[in-house]
């Protein structure tokens, strides 16, 4: 009888012992979880927009006396703005060190809403017949790389957190989209006979290396043991310099035109490949001075520099992409 007890007991122990170490091991915490998330973001520090060109950022309306070709300005704002405004996504790679704290890095994609950067629309003196327009409207696509520390009670299954870090932008663009008409006299033509211009360009402005700062308060919401969703606010600052612009696409037309009858007397064009090297490529520099590629005057729609076989010299511009919004998204934990 004792060897039996002896036997039943230990078969007892053995049933426990194992029954423990399974729930130990199903209860053994999950360390690496991947998270994807989208959002949309406000701006929270506007400026002013940098210069589009010779074109500063105002919202500015003209009237020419076509006599004297005197220009009187009629009214004139100044555009204000910020880019980071707009859509985000985001793939998120973490590490739970404890039931406490996690390591994460995100790979972001940024997509800015469209800003007005200038316009001037210019008029006929006394009369709305537009003599000229130039307004030119930009946007930012980015690709940044956001380092964060995320801390929070540890609770199973409604967790509020807070996180912070920084943000490398790995790849950005500002995207300036112009469009301009002109209409002018012809010399030695009647005024009946006008030239008429329209341009459609667009340029790229590279940023120079910078980083920023970001941080989120949230709360995830646990569906299943691996299975999260999640809900954050998140604010960004992440303020960003001009390094050098390219013009991407250009295309000038010009007809001159009877508007007595319609009938087109001749036309011309230029393309991306007419441009001189200053006209297409431009340097971002902190000061300009006498040694400065600038331009030294125009012929027809040509901008003529000190060096048009050089690359142009502007003043560097600022800019920002950073903004509060709200991130949606899941958690999966592995």
């Amino acid at each position: 009888m004792n060897r039996i007890h002896l036997t039943q007991l230990a078969v007892l122990v053995l049933f426990f012992a194992s029954t423990s170490l399974t729930r130990a091991q199903t209860a053994k915490p999950v360390k690496f979880y991947m998270k994807a998330a989208g959002g949309y973001f406000f701006s929270v520090s506007p400026g002013q927009f940098p210069d589009v060109g010779p074109y500063p950022p105002r919202d500015q309306r003209n009237a020419v006396n076509p006599a004297t070709g005197e220009t009187t300005v009629i009214s004139e704002k100044v555009l204000t703005g910020s880019y980071g405004a707009g859509a985000r996504g985001g793939l998120t790679f973490g590490y739970q060190l404890n039931p406490y704290l996690a390591l994460e890095g995100t790979f972001n994609y940024f997509r800015s809403r469209e800003n007005l950067m200038t316009r001037n629309i210019t008029t006929i003196e006394g009369t709305t017949t537009v003599a000229g327009s130039v307004e030119s409207r930009g946007y930012v696509n980015a690709v940044d790389f956001a380092p964060s520390l995320v801390i929070s009670p540890g609770y199973d299954k409604l967790n509020p957190y807070v996180r912070f870090g920084m943000v490398v932008p790995l790849w950005g663009r500002l995207n300036i989209e112009t469009d301009a008409t002109r209409t002018s006299a012809v010399p030695g033509q009647p005024a009946n006979v006008v030239a008429q211009t329209s341009i459609h360009r667009k340029e790229e402005v590279h940023p120079n290396p910078t980083i920023g700062f970001q941080g989120a308060l949230g709360a995830t919401y646990a569906i299943s043991p691996r299975l999260d969703i999640f809900l954050e606010a998140e604010y960004r600052n992440v303020p960003v310099k001009s390094k050098n612009k390219e013009v991407t696409i250009y295309d000038e037309r010009t007809t001159v035109i009877n508007t007595t009858n319609g009938q087109v007397i001749s036309q011309q064009s230029r393309g991306l490949g007419d441009l001189s090297t200053a006209e297409r490529e431009t340097r971002y520099v902190t000061i300009l001075d006498q040694n400065s590629n600038t331009p030294i005057g125009s012929s027809g729609t040509e901008t003529n520099y000190k060096n048009d076989d050089a690359p142009a010299d502007e003043l560097k511009s600022y800019i920002n992409i950073g903004g509060l919004g709200a991130n949606l998204g899941i958690r999966i934990r592995f």
